[in-house]
Parts: structure tokens; C-alpha cells; sequence
């Protein structure tokens, strides 16, 4: 079996496009292969900045014959039908077969397709695969049609065995196929001809080029550490850059240089950041200061002064850089030592949204709202006000315009300068966290509440305006500020029912967005925002405020009214908020080992809208089902819930009117009955302290008598009193089980 080697070499490709653009090339051409009958081995695929490569291993010779047999109408069906079905296998009318069948004389086709040469088959799929092929961006050159990322300038195309190798034919827009390639653009731009894929690879490393891209970014990192551990130094590790570095060169050459000392006391993430934006430069830190002191950079080729020159170059353009960085960061520090405020001030001119107001409205929500979670955060009002007030100060900064990333961090630094407690100034990076299922969460009580704020505000103001996310688009990020406040809780600890805050926030979103409403309408709101504090929810709210608001001067409560109108959609908004935060919710546990149906049958107890205490419900439910007690006892269950569900459906009442023990015929239905009686007292103590551990471990304590009590007696007996109390029984289990949990939710397996 021939193997297969094809390089698409162009000018250069930008390092982000280059591991999807091989995968592409890798997907469309092994699956075109299959498709046409050529099935392969094995296959990899490998860019460089100039050139995308694919490498397939025992592709068919040639791909198999086939014969297919293909039954169409009846001999007696419409002509149209018939010519229709012709034309559908391609065949011609006297290839048409006719065989008798039990439902009469049937037209059959037999069609055969002889098999291809591999190599037709290739150039086949390739031409369609390079005219058609996925580029986040391409471009057109010259005369012709074809669009790719960068011109595309040689398509080299051989298929090889143990008797040499092949070139496949075919033409792209003028671009003729070949068995030539080339090496580094400076230190090895001579023509290189090749036999098959293992001389390609080490002809090219000849010719000062590593295709593998995991080759390059470790010769990249073991140089950089070596370099930095020399001068008792050590390297930031950074991942993405390094990917990217290793998109940019075929020939690495890293080099160490100083940062000039004039720019050592900006703060290491400035240096950070602007080094590694704008010069993709590794930073290089003492590690006993944790200062950044010099950098590493990766040169594309070898030189004859060992890249003095290049350093000396870059060193330049560093210092250019970084004194635009001291010059912000200086400019940054004056005004945040005469009034930071002034900041904040300027943020009432800065739209945040056009529909949800300007930065300084959200600052102003997230203020009033820090203030009133702190009591369930532990963190003092005045001060989680205040803190939430400078949050989001440094947006006006210098800094921060030219270094977007650096929101928050620098926000730390310059609320420090100003004089504030430490607490205040580090919830200004805090805030945002945390950003991902990976990113660290706070724990520091201001810190908890401003970014729970935060994140509620976001979210109750997207929804408030009916722009939530919808399928993969979620361009405000709503789900990562959904398991934001999930992980703040959960880490926290925090007892933090949602429905009130949610509905707290929906409503003041409303008020915004109703501003130019009539006075009375505005006052009726906020004294339904003040009763949400007492009352806990919208609903009983908004009652209590609609009967105080009678007579002459009450505000227009009829139907399609502004207050009838938030009334009724406040609480339908909320709902479906707090199912979009139950399915992050779902997503983070399934995570972490919890089954879908086990969450599920949590969230559909009542007070489903405290995370934390659903939660701990789900690991204590997952846990006791893991055991044999409690898969058993779920089965018993099961069992009882269904005949309990179809004695009701045929006799139309509903068994729920307690058993009586004195009915009891066999030993194992009295055990029963007394079992039941020590679970539910076991229960409801436990659920009423929150022990859910030990109110499942008493729930599955039943499994015995349950087991014990199916085996012995007959539930659908003749006698009609003891069948009523046998049911009436299974009916205090099904309801003294619901109370833990909604088993019912629960799959088997």
C-alpha cells in the first residue's frame, strides 16, 4: 500500500490559523479519501508558517469495485416513475432488469462502478479540498481565482512505496503539482526534491526548517529555562504565547536580553503584558523579587553574531514600548493621587449599553446592590458600597485604554496609591473573578460581594432586555457570569437564596428602562423594590403594594398598564433566569461526577433557588445511590410509586389518607410500618438541620423492610380493606421519599 505525502507551501500563515488549517487539511482530505473508497492507515498533519503538510500512511492501491443491486417500481407502474428511476441509477433503459416478486413483476437496476487509481482519486479530492478549504480569512493574487490564506505559491503531491514514489497530477489555478519543496527562506532557499515522507522531514530539518510544531515550542522552552537559569533567572510560563511564538519561526533561535533599567520598578504585569502584545517576547523574572528583569525573544534564523544585532534591534523597539507604558503609568499615578473620583465621575459619559445605560448607571446598581448583599457575604455595607463605587475606576485610566486586559489590575494599584485599605483596593481585580471554571475565586468578603453583585447585575440587565444567549453566541459572556455566581457560592459557602435578588435586580432594571414613566408609576415600582426586602420575592411584593395603592390617587393598575405589565413579566423573567443559572449549574456538577438526573431531581425540590443547599443535597444523593442500599431502595421505589400511580389511575381516588397498622397481617408489613415511623422522624430532624447526608443514610435505611415487605405480601389483595391499606401504605413511602428528594427524576443505570 502506497503512502501518501502532500505540502501545500504559500507565504506566511498567521501562527493562530495554523493548527486548525492542519486539522482542516487533515479532516476534508481522509474523509474525502474514505468517501471515494480509499481507506488509509494512518494520518498526520503539520504546519509551518509557510506550509501546511499531511502525511497519510497504507492508502489502497486503487479503491474496490462495487456492485450495487437497486429495486425500483413495479413492471406496471407510470412511465414517468420509471424514467425517473433510470435516471436515479444512471443506468440506460435496456440495462433494466425485471424480476417476478410475491407483489408482481419489480424493476431492478444493478449498477457497477469499477474501481479508481488511487492517484485520481487524490487529485480529485485535493483540487476540491484547496478550492473550498475553511480560512477564518483569504485573499485572492494575481489573475486567478483561488483564495487562500496567503498566496499559495507550490503543491507538492506524491504517493510512495517500496518501488519510489509518484507524483499525483492535477493543476490549482496554474499552480502544478510537483515533488519539490523548500527549506528556510534565508538560510536554505534552494529547491528540494522528495521521495516520500521520512526524507521530506529529514531533508527539510537539512534545510533549517522543523515541521513538527510541538519540536518547535519545546526547543523554544528548554532554551528560554536555560538561558534564564544561567543568570539564576527563571522564565513566566506562558502557554499561549509559546504556541504562538512557535507559529512564527521554522528554525528557532532564542535569545536573552535586559530590559533597560529606567523601566524595572513598572509594575511586572505591565511589562508583562506589553512585552508579550506587542513583541511576543517571553518575560524573565528574579525569582526571589519576582521582578521582571530581562526578556527572551526567538529569532527565525541563525546569524553570524550569534543575534546581537537582532537583540540590539528589539532591545530599541522594547524601549520605545515601554516608555509609552511609563509614560501611562506615571500620568495614571498623578490622578490617582489627587481624586481617583474624578474617574468614576468621567465613567457617567461612557456607554455600557445602549438599553441598559452608561457605565456610571451600572457602577451606581452595583453600589446599591453590594451594599445589600453584604449581610449574607459577611462583609461590612459602608465599606462593600465604597468598594463597589471605585471598582471599575481604572476603565478611565491610561493604562487600562491602551491595555484592556489589565482592567482590575491596575485598578489595585491605583486604588492602593490613593490611599484606600488593601481590602477595598484588591476588589478591583477580584471583581471580575472568576472568569472560567479553571480561574482562581475570591474568598475576601468585599471581594465576594461586589463580584456577586457584579455578575447579578449583568445578568438580570441582559435579561431584563431580552438578550440572552442563544446556541454557541453569547457575546456578553452571560454564561461565564452564571457559574461565576454558582463557583462564588459554592466556594463561599454562602446561604444565598436568589429568587430576591433576582427579582430585586430585574425590577431595577425595569425602573431604568422606564425612566421617563409618569410619577406615580415610579413610585409604585420602588415601594415594590422596598417590599421585596421584606417579603423576600416579587410576587407577595407587588400584592401587598397593589392593595395599598387604592382611590383617587392610585397609579393606572388595569390591564396592559405599566405596573400590570412588569407585574406580569418580572416574574416570568426570573423564572427563566434561574433555570438558565440551574443549567450552568447542571454543566459545572457533571463536571465534578454528579449525573444530570441526580441534579435534576434535586432542583425540583422547593428552595431551589439556594445553590448551595441544592447542592449539597446532590453530592448527598449521588453518594447514597452509589451504595447498594440506595440503588436498591430506589428500585423499591420505583416499584411502589408505579403500583401506587396505576391502582390510582383505575380507581380514580387517591390513596393518600394514611394506613393503618392494626391492618397489618404479616410480620414484615408490621416492620414496615414501624420503619417508616422512625425514617420519617429521622427525616424530617435531619432536613430540618440540612443534613442531607443523614437524612439519605435514613432513607435508604428502608430498603430492608421495603425488600422484606414486597416479597411477602400481595399489595392487590381480594379483601378491598386490607388492598386500600396496602396501598395507603405504599403511599406514605412514596411521600416520605419525594420529601428528600424527587426520585422520580432518577434513571435507571
Amino acid at each position: 500500500m502506497p503512502d501518501l505525502l502532500i505540502e501545500l507551501f504559500s507565504e506566511e500563515i498567521p501562527a493562530r490559523m495554523q493548527s486548525r488549517a492542519a486539522e482542516d487539511l487533515k479532516k476534508r482530505m481522509t474523509d474525502g479519501l474514505v468517501e471515494a473508497g480509499l481507506t488509509y492507515a494512518n494520518a498526520a498533519a503539520f504546519a509551518t508558517p509557510r506550509r501546511l503538510c499531511l502525511a497519510v500512511e497504507g492508502v489502497l492501491a486503487r479503491s474496490p469495485d462495487l456492485r450495487e443491486e437497486r429495486k425500483g417500481p413495479r413492471a406496471d407502474a407510470p412511465e414517468k416513475a420509471i424514467e425517473g428511476f433510470i435516471r436515479g441509477a444512471g443506468i440506460s433503459r435496456d440495462q433494466l432488469l425485471t424480476r417476478d416478486t410475491p407483489k408482481g413483476p419489480v424493476h431492478f437496476a444493478v449498477i457497477e462502478k469499477p474501481g479508481r487509481a488511487a492517484a485520481d482519486i487524490v487529485a480529485e479530492v485535493l483540487d476540491t479540498t484547496i478550492r473550498n478549504f475553511p480560512w477564518p480569512k483569504s485573499m485572492r493574487w494575481g489573475a486567478g481565482s483561488l483564495r487562500w490564506v496567503r498566496p499559495l505559491q507550490s503543491i507538492l503531491c506524491i504517493l510512495s512505496d517500496t518501488d519510489g514514489s509518484t507524483v499525483v497530477p492535477l493543476s490549482v489555478d496554474g499552480i502544478q503539482s510537483g515533488n519539490v519543496t523548500f527549506g528556510h527562506r534565508f538560510m536554505a532557499p534552494d529547491p528540494i526534491t522528495v521521495s516520500s515522507f521520512e526524507n521530506y522531514v529529514s531533508q527539510l530539518k537539512r534545510a533549517s526548517v522543523v515541521l513538527n510544531a510541538a519540536e518547535r515550542a519545546d526547543h523554544i522552552w528548554a532554551d528560554a529555562t536555560n538561558l534564564a537559569f544561567a543568570a539564576g533567572l527563571e522564565v513566566v510560563e506562558d502557554k499561549g504565547l509559546l504556541d504562538e511564538v512557535a507559529g512564527l519561526v521554522e528554525w528557532p533561535v532564542v535569545l536573552m536580553g535586559r530590559i533597560d533599567d529606567s523601566f524595572l520598578d513598572l509594575p511586572p504585569e505591565v511589562l508583562q503584558t506589553s512585552m508579550r502584545e506587542h513583541q511576543k517576547f517571553f518575560s524573565v523574572r528574579d525569582p526571589k523579587t519576582g521582578r521582571i528583569e530581562r526578556f527572551v525573544t526567538v529569532a527565525n534564523r541563525e546569524t553570524k553574531d550569534q543575534g546581537a544585532t537582532i537583540l540590539a534591534g528589539n532591545q530599541r523597539v522594547l524601549s520605545a514600548r515601554l516608555a509609552d507604558a511609563k509614560f501611562f503609568w506615571e500620568n495614571d499615578l498623578r490622578v490617582a493621587r489627587s481624586d481617583i473620583n474624578a474617574w468614576v465621575q468621567s465613567l457617567e459619559n461612557v456607554t455600557f449599553h445602549n438599553r441598559l445605560g452608561t457605565q456610571g448607571d451600572r457602577i451606581r446598581r452595583i453600589r446599591a446592590l453590594s451594599r445589600s448583599l453584604a449581610a449574607s457575604t459577611g462583609a461590612a455595607a459602608g465599606e462593600a458600597e465604597q468598594a463597589a463605587g471605585l471598582a471599575k475606576a481604572d476603565l478611565s485610566s491610561e493604562m487600562v485604554y491602551e491595555f484592556p486586559e489589565l482592567q482590575g489590575l491596575m485598578g489595585r494599584y491605583y486604588i492602593a496609591v490613593a490611599g484606600f485599605d488593601p481590602a477595598i483596593a484588591a476588589v478591583a481585580e477580584d471583581h471580575y473573578s472568576p472568569l472560567g471554571p479553571a480561574d482562581a475565586v475570591p474568598t475576601a468578603p468585599l471581594s465576594v460581594t461586589v463580584a456577586l453583585a457584579d455578575k447579578l447585575d449583568l445578568l438580570t440587565g441582559f435579561w431584563a432586555i431580552g438578550e440572552k444567549p442563544t446556541g454557541s453566541k453569547d457575546p456578553f459572556a452571560l454564561r461565564r457570569a452564571a457559574l461565576g455566581i454558582i463557583r462564588l457560592i459554592l466556594t463561599n459557602d454562602l446561604r444565598l437564596p436568589l429568587d430576591p435578588w433576582i427579582d430585586r435586580q430585574l425590577l431595577v432594571h425595569k425602573i431604568h428602562q422606564n425612566a421617563a414613566a409618569s410619577e406615580k408609576d415610579l413610585s409604585a415600582l420602588n415601594e415594590v423594590l422596598d417590599e421585596i426586602a421584606d417579603h423576600g420575592v416579587f410576587g407577595a411584593a407587588f400584592r401587598t403594594v397593589l392593595d395599598r395603592l387604592k382611590g383617587d390617587d392610585a397609579p393606572d393598575l388595569s390591564d396592559g398598564s405599566l405596573l400590570r405589565t412588569i407585574g406580569d413579566l418580572v416574574p416570568d423573567l426570573s423564572t427563566d433566569l434561574l433555570v438558565f443559572l440551574h443549567d450552568r449549574l447542571k454543566v459545572y456538577l457533571r463536571d465534578l461526577g454528579v449525573r444530570h438526573d441526580i441534579i435534576d431531581a434535586c432542583i425540583a425540590m422547593p428552595g431551589n433557588d439556594d445553590l448551595n443547599q441544592l447542592v449539597k443535597r446532590a453530592y448527598a444523593l449521588n453518594d447514597v445511590l452509589k451504595t447498594s442500599d440506595g440503588e436498591n431502595l430506589l428500585q423499591g421505589f420505583k416499584r411502589a410509586n408505579n403500583i401506587l400511580t396505576q391502582a390510582e389511575e383505575k380507581d380514580g381516588v387517591e390513596y393518600s389518607f394514611g394506613a393503618e397498622p392494626k391492618f397489618a397481617e404479616t410480620d414484615s408489613e408490621r416492620d414496615l410500618f414501624a420503619a417508616l415511623q422512625v425514617a420519617e422522624g429521622d427525616i424530617s430532624s435531619a432536613l430540618a438541620a440540612e443534613d442531607f447526608p443523614a437524612a439519605m443514610s435514613a432513607m435508604a435505611a428502608l430498603r430492608a423492610p421495603i425488600d422484606a415487605f414486597f416479597s411477602d405480601v400481595q399489595i392487590n389483595s381480594d379483601n378491598a380493606v386490607l388492598r386500600r391499606n396496602r396501598l395507603n401504605l405504599l403511599n406514605q413511602i412514596r411521600k416520605l421519599c419525594l420529601s428528600v428528594a424527587e426520585l422520580t427524576a432518577i434513571q435507571d443505570g
